[in-house]
This record gives structure tokens, C-alpha cells and sequence, in this order.
């Protein structure tokens, strides 16, 4: 959420930077709402101040017997109270009107981000691991024998229709080996705290990390309100909203791994075959909570602590700096991690760091003191996958194929996989 202040201190520069996300001028829209909500607010204080003193006379007119002043007062006062509430009811109603102009509006992006409309405009800024040479056409991860028994799409389309799977056998045991070697690794080396949340989180929760309003149709809603969660970023993120942290508390470093649940709306037609785009997907989540002045290195750190897992696994990966019309919503500064998928012939993404500044900690009002007795400032947030379980597998089953359907299993995650070194063209574990 952005600060009324900053824009009434500079609304075309607000603007300008708004334009460089694809953004029409709205400054102007922005502080007539404002203005009209602060002159409601003073003219309502101005009623309660001339009701106040009308009260205080009603008393000596009664006792100086004067009862057509006594009745005017009176008179008066009603009219205040009526005047107050009429006032108050219209600035609640332009306040109302000014947070969801406000709450709709994207992060603005840092300076250094660069311009675009589109992921063609992305800035490559480091590439690592050589694609591997393959002596045979390579198979995307549904088509390669080994894996094939394990990836049960049809009975996932009878118990629930598209973008679903059911894994069985080597494969959810290969998912699962994943998740665990990306937390063992993450609270270990990175010094990420290991965090179980809720999947079910209530509209604050969605609303105080950019999820709502604009973005309800992407996630999914029970009936009695609750949303299931895109991500534990909302869930991590959000659990410092309404508090003031000290200090010596930051930087928090956070990690999850939980299901997350997208409608994928507006991606029909994209991905459709195999689990590369799933309603249903398992993620291990980062988030950071930091002071102002360390979340640029965070950012890069948490980008490390992400790529780090992909060379572990001797998966070739590129990172990249999104352009300003590829960023996500609440995002100041993003870089994608994307890893090289031979089946397809392309990088794909699979992880993506953002931080957000203090865009999502004004939403939740969370903040800190820098010393003791100092006025409390907002954090900074940050969050990225390290990694997206499901698309690490298809990694590791697409760049560990053999020709003959088998899938060599990358020696970091043996341990995890009952010391299976193969899973064979049959789909077992050798």
C-alpha cells in the first residue's frame, strides 16, 4: 500500500513511477478523494466542537429562565449531533473509497529496475551449468518411461479434472526426497527458521500481502470465507502484521513447506500437459523480514540461498531481473530463477525473489523500533520459493534421463531416497 503522504508531497513523481508499471495518472483521483475526506473530517470536528459548546449553554439559559434560548440551544445541539454523523458517515465513505484506490495500486519499482511490457525485456544477469548433451531426442518428464508410471493423470482428472496429479511409487517417493533436502538445506546452511502454518488463511491475512482485493479470482475461497493459501508467503509474511518488533529481532528469516492452491485464471490453454502448471502444488517457501536499509541485500542473499539449491543438484539455471511490466503486483525489484528444461529446449522459472519494501508491511501495519526508544518505522518483507517442489522434479527427471527410460537420482538426495541411486525404466527404485 502506498503512503498518502508521499503522494501529496510529490503526486507527479508518483505518477511517473506508476507509469513506468503501465499505470494511467491517478494522483489527481487520489487526493481529490483525500481532500474530500479531510474537509469532511474537519467539518465534522468543527459540529462537534460548536455542539460541545451549545451543550455547556443550554445549562445557563435554563438557569437564567431564558426558554426560547434554552430551545435554540437545544434545537442546536440536535442539529450538530445530526451534522457530526452526516460528516462523519461521509468521510468513513471517502476513506473507504480512498483504500481501495490505494489497495489496487502496484508497488512502485526501485530505480535500477529495468523499463519493459513484457518477459522479452528481462535482464539476463548470470547463467550457471552447461545444458547437457544428449545422444538421444530428449522426453519431456510425462513422456520418459521411468517417470511415467509414477505421474497418474487420469485418475487425478477423475477425482478432480484438469491440472492435477497423482504421484505414486518412485516419483512422490523422488517429490517428497525434494522438499525435505530443500529444508534440511535451508535451515542448515541458509539459517532459515523452519515454520509449519495454516493452508486456510482469513481476508486479512490475503489482503495484508496483496492477495486481495485484486487478485481473489487467482486463489480459491471456501464457504464459510476462508482462502486457501497461493503460498506461504501470505502466511509467513502475515505473521508479524500488527506488531512492533525490536531490533535485535531482524533480520527474521522463514521457511515452509506447504501446499498451495492457484486457480490459474488466465492461463487457459498455457501448460495444460504435465504438472508444470498444477491448481495443487507443493512449494518450499522463503520470507524475510528485515530493516529498510538491508532488504537490497537481502534480496540477493535469499536469490543465492534459492540457486544454491539448483547447483546442489547439478540443475543449469539462469537468473533474471524482471522488467517493470513483467513484476508481480507487489514486487519493488524481482529476479526469476529459471531452470533449463531439455524435454521443452527452454529455461523455465522456477523460483521467483521478490522484495517488496514496505509496500505489504503498511497493508498489515507491521513494524520496528531501531533503538529503544525511537518512533516505530515499517519493515521491509521479502519472499521467493527455494523451491517450487513439483517443477524441481520435472528438472531433475527431464536433465537425469537416460536413453533407455531410466533416471539417474542426483547423489544430494539419495539419502532421502533409501539410497536409490536409479529409478528404472519400470518406474523402481535401484
Amino acid at each position: 500500500m502506498h503512503d498518502i503522504r508521499l503522494i501529496r508531497d510529490d503526486p507527479q513523481g508518483f505518477d511517473a513511477r506508476l507509469s513506468r508499471r503501465g499505470e494511467a495518472p491517478v494522483s489527481d483521483r487520489i487526493l481529490a478523494i483525500d481532500a474530500r475526506r479531510r474537509a469532511a473530517i474537519h467539518a465534522a470536528e468543527e459540529a462537534q466542537a460548536a455542539r460541545n459548546r451549545a451543550s455547556k449553554e443550554i445549562g445557563a439559559a435554563k438557569a437564567c429562565g431564558d426558554e426560547d434560548e434554552f430551545q435554540r440551544l437545544r434545537r442546536m445541539v440536535a442539529d450538530k449531533k445530526d451534522e457530526q454523523a452526516r460528516l462523519e458517515e461521509d468521510a468513513r465513505t471517502a476513506q473507504a473509497e480512498l483504500d481501495d484506490l490505494l489497495l489496487r495500486l502496484p508497488n512502485l519499482p526501485l530505480d535500477e529496475v529495468p523499463d519493459g511490457t513484457s518477459e522479452d525485456d528481462n535482464v539476463e544477469i548470470r547463467r550457471w551449468g552447461t545444458p547437457r548433451s544428449f545422444d538421444f531426442p530428449p522426453k519431456e518428464h510425462f513422456e520418459i518411461a521411468g517417470a511415467a508410471p509414477g505421474l497418474d493423470f487420469a485418475t487425478a482428472a477423475k477425482l478432480s479434472g484438469s491440472r492435477f496429479v497423482v504421484m505414486r511409487g518412485a516419483m512422490v517417493t523422488l517429490h517428497r526426497a525434494l522438499a525435505q533436502f530443500m529444508v534440511d538445506t535451508h535451515v542448515t546452511r541458509n539459517g532459515l527458521e523452519e515454520t509449519w502454518t495454516p493452508v486456510l488463511v482469513r481476508d486479512e491475512a490475503m489482503l495484508g500481502t496483496d492477495k486481495l482485493p485484486k487478485f481473489g479470482d487467482d486463489s480459491y475461497q471456501t464457504t464459510n470465507g476462508w482462502w486457501l493459501i497461493p503460498t506461504s508467503e501470505v502466511t509467513l509474511t502475515y505473521s508479524v502484521a500488527g506488531e512492533i518488533l525490536s531490533a535485535d529481532r531482524l533480520p527474521i528469516r522463514l521457511t515452509a513447506h506447504t501446499q498451495c492452491f492457484r486457480s490459474e485464471a488466465g492461463s487457459a490453454g498455457k501448460d495444460t500437459t504435465g504438472m508444470l502448471r498444477q491448481h495443487q502444488f507443493e512449494k518450499v517457501e522463503m520470507v524475510s523480514i528485515v530493516r529498510p536499509q538491508d532488504s537490497r541485500a537481502e534480496l540477493d542473499r535469499m536469490t543465492g540461498c534459492a540457486e544454491a539449491i539448483l547447483e546442489a543438484l547439478n540443475l543449469p539455471y539462469r537468473t533474471v531481473v524482471l522488467c517493470t511490466g513483467d513484476m508481480g503486483f507487489g514486487a519493488q525489484r524481482t529476479h526469476d530463477i529459471e531452470v533449463w528444461l531439455p524435454g521443452q529446449d527452454t529455461y523455465r522459472e522456477i523460483s521467483s525473489c521478490s522484495t517488496t519494501g514496505e509496500f505489504q508491511a503498511r497493508r498489515m501495519n507491521a513494524r520496528f523500533r531501531p533503538e529503544p526508544d525511537a518512533r516505530p518505522e515499517f519493515v521491509h518483507t521479502l519472499n521467493g520459493s527455494g523451491l517450487a517442489v513439483g517443477r524441481c522434479l520435472i528438472a531433475v527427471v527431464e536433465n537425469c534421463q537416460q536413453a533407455d527410460g531410466a533416471i539417474e537420482i542426483p547423489e544430494v538426495l539419495r539419502p532421502y531416497m533409501r539410497g536409490a541411486g536409479v529409478i528404472t525404466a519400470e518406474g523402481a527404485l535401484k
